[in-house]
């Protein structure tokens, strides 16, 4: 399963790069029916995809250029936007032209019909994944889960501290990776929380006593809410002239396991750019049953369970 990689993934594999430049392993990999990487280049006037394969010419008719184009349940974007992209694709044929050159007959379809058939569809939630961003929208992020096949990120699930915009944590084509939340009627639903530690792996980079950067999440009436970590943030008590979105500065006065709390006071903010990084992982497992992500003393019960 593990070939099932986001597109952009295989492009540089040595093996991929091998199969591209040689005519008789391109036969070999259509007799195999084997999932290879170009760049896609052109998408011309009736929406085929121009793929550069190094000796020879690809052509991913529109029809095939993704799962949906061929009945009409996914717009043709799905294809011009590929363009100057990375696309998977198997090669179904290879034929001459007039002037006695030989070009490649690709489906992208096929490539994807593969990948749910051998790995989509065996995932179970619970299961983690990888992924690679391919867009933002206020709601949540979408990701390639494998060969271009995009599961959407609800915003509430990419970290415990709350944010505005997924552009908060992700860049387009970030790699990460992600948890199988939910299957129903084969839409798949992911999350990323699970993955960024509980509250106690979080609070161990902090002592009380400690000033520290943060970013103010929100301003209440009865303080502001400064995140330390994408999983784990503390009240503050709050002052004039913050707001929601500000680096901060600030001093940890307490930390309360039993509580799950961290008390702050703010030293200083200043308006702040975003430039996500790539994020941190506290889990190396491939499935999670369940993520108790609050402290086992503390009264209030934070937790996910994968069904």
């Amino acid at each position: 399963m593990s070939e099932y990689l986001p597109e952009g993934k295989l492009i540089s594999n040595q093996e991929n790069i091998n199969i591209l430049h040689s005519i008789q392993q391109l036969y070999e990999a259509k007799r195999d029916s084997k999932i290879l990487e170009a760049r896609a280049t052109i998408c011309d006037s009736r929406h085929n995809l121009i793929v550069d394969l190094g000796e020879i010419k690809g052509i991913i008719p529109r029809e095939e250029g993704a799962i949906g184009i061929r009945d009409g349940s996914v717009r043709d974007i799905a294809v011009i936007s590929r363009v100057n992209r990375p696309v998977c694709f198997v090669v179904t044929d290879i034929r001459t032209n007039e002037k006695g050159e030989q070009y490649a007959i690709l489906s992208r379809e096929q490539a994807q019909k593969q990948c749910i058939e051998n790995y989509v569809s065996k995932l179970q939630c619970g299961d983690i994944v990888n992924a690679k961003i391919t867009h933002l929208e206020n709601f949540g992020a979408f990701a390639d889960i494998g060969c271009g096949i995009v599961a959407l990120m609800p915003i509430d699930t990419i970290s415990v501290s709350r944010i505005e915009h997924p552009r908060e944590r992700f860049t387009v084509g970030m790699d990460i990776k992600a948890v199988i939340k939910s299957i129903e009627n084969g839409r798949i639903s992911l999350s990323h929380k699970e993955l960024l530690g509980t509250w106690e792996e979080n609070v161990k980079s902090f002592s009380a006593g400690e000033t520290v950067a943060g970013i103010v999440r929100s301003v209440e009436n009865y303080g502001a809410f400064v995140e330390l970590a994408p999983n784990l943030a503390g009240l503050a008590e709050s002052r004039d002239g913050i707001k929601a979105g500000q680096q901060a500065s600030v001093y940890i006065k307490s930390i309360i396991p039993e509580k799950m709390k961290i008390k702050l006071i703010i030293i200083d903010t200043f308006d702040y750019k975003y430039n996500p990084q790539q994020p941190e992982y506290f889990c190396n497992k491939k499935h999670l049953d369940r993520f108790l992500y609050s402290p086992e003393e503390c009264s209030k019960k934070v937790e996910t369970v994968f069904c």
